[in-house]
């Protein structure tokens, strides 16, 4: 059902936010691959509460535990499947939000569909159900890192209406993480870490882009006509909770130009790959990779529950006014740098091992 995604590298995810733990299970990934654990644990961290000052000061050590499919740090080809127990719940912060449907949150639509909901911390429409999504990518990740040398980096663009200008062929893994809103211009992520502490101040969020590249990536990923690679990175992507929209290349600014300035001329290609002298396809054409890096952004919506007061409903439909209490991110953008860089492996993980099944025999 709706809990899992890929093809061949198929990734399931369970467990609720403020439940005994969250997880995964992997599916397809090849045996004997050899998995650093502590790279897993590594991008854990990265996403986990209380890392920051401008992060949920929920405190959770998100430590994951491997119970199938890994023996003496080598893939089985077997199920793997990893939980990280939850600590810091504390379900008696919701206790007044039990029958109250948070604006723009999901638990009025939970509510619908449904006709029950998780009572504290979003059920599995928290971010905390993202915990084995980045498991899962950490392991697609070294999958593509010992198969072609890719690398996929995130990092915040943009935090409300301040963006940085950045030379994406320069950024590297240490200019993010170099500070705490995951920015590689040190300058500008300091007016943005100022924006979002005012903005919490407030008692209020607010959104903004990610923007990943991939490097090293192989032609010929994508599997036309209705898993296209940039279809598939879309619905990876805009799975993740508060994202409000995906572009890959020139994006929407793109419409603005015209075909012959737009199209990106071929300069070269060595039989895998094709070199182009602009990169407006963001490293697909015909939704194929054509060797080129993928370049893409997402666009995340400002945190939901707030603590300003608000007009909302209850489940009874009754007129009430809420004014949100529990630890809440006030902006998810810092946090979700490693989950769009675990979505997008997943998805080029599964890509590659269907390139390989179908046109690689001979």
């Amino acid at each position: 059902m709706g809990s899992s995604f890929g093809q061949l590298f198929r990734v399931s995810t369970f467990g609720e936010s403020h439940g005994g733990a969250v997880g995964v299970i992997v599916e397809g990934c090849p045996p004997r691959l050899e998995i650093d654990i502590d790279q897993i644990q590594k991008e854990l961290d990265r996403r986990r509460p209380g890392q920051s000052k401008i992060t949920t000061p929920r405190k959770e050590l998100d430590k994951v535990e491997i119970l199938s499919g890994i023996v003496e740090e080598k893939t089985l080809g077997t199920p793997i499947a990893l939980i990280v127990k939850n600590q810091d719940h504390r379900p008696s912060d919701y206790g007044q939000m039990r029958n109250i449907f948070r604006p723009s949150h999901a638990d009025g639509t939970y509510q619908l569909k449904y006709g029950i909901q998780s009572p504290s911390g979003g059920g599995r429409a928290s971010a905390r159900e993202t915990i084995g999504r980045v498991a899962a990518g950490a392991i697609a990740k070294q999958l593509l890192l010992k198969a072609h040398n890719i690398e996929i980096l995130a990092w915040v663009k943009r935090i409300h209406n301040i963006e940085a200008d950045l030379n994406i062929n320069q950024i590297k893994i240490e200019d993010i993480e170099s500070n705490i809103v995951r920015c590689p211009n040190q300058e500008i992520a300091d007016l943005m870490i100022e924006r979002i502490e005012q903005i919490s101040q407030e008692g209020d969020s607010c959104g903004g882009l990610i923007e990943c590249v991939v490097r090293n990536i192989p032609g010929g990923l994508g599997m036309p006509v209705f898993d296209k690679l940039e279809a598939d990175l879309a619905k990876a992507l805009m799975s993740l909770p508060a994202t409000k929209g995906f572009e890959v290349g020139s994006g929407f600014k793109g419409t603005f130009l015209k075909g012959s300035e737009h199209n990106d001329a071929f300069i070269s290609s060595d039989g895998n790959c094709l070199r182009t002298s602009t990169n407006n396809s963001g490293g697909i054409q015909g939704g194929i990779s054509n060797g080129e890096p993928i370049i893409l952004r997402v666009g995340f919506k400002p945190t939901a529950t707030i603590r300003k007061e608000q007009q909302t409903i209850d489940s009874d439909g009754n007129q009430t006014v809420l004014a949100a209490k529990g630890r809440h991110d006030p902006c998810v953008l810092p946090r979700a740098v490693p989950m769009v860089e675990a979505m997008v492996s997943i998805v080029l993980a599964d890509h590659l091992l269907r390139q390989n099944g179908q046109c690689n025999l001979w």
